[in-house]
């Protein structure tokens, strides 16, 4: 299955990291704050160090942030 790099795990991105997980995708996911992203690491979604490891070797990059 595809791998997916997922920055930034607010009310919408958690939400959508949430849905790759469920469909079955290989999820990287970055927060500033890792709490944030428990949740899905519980789930199966694997921690990034940096949005730079998020990105490595995803087929696909999403980010959702509040502002540029």
């Amino acid at each position: 299955m595809a791998s997916i790099g997922f920055i930034g795990l607010g009310r919408m991105g958690h939400g959508m990291a949430g849905r790759y997980l469920d469909a079955g995708f290989d999820v990287a996911v970055w927060n500033r704050s890792k709490a944030k992203a428990d949740a899905l690491l519980a789930r199966g979604a694997r921690w990034a160090n940096s949005p730079a490891d998020a990105a490595f070797g995803a087929d696909a990059i999403v980010t959702m942030v509040a502002d540029d």
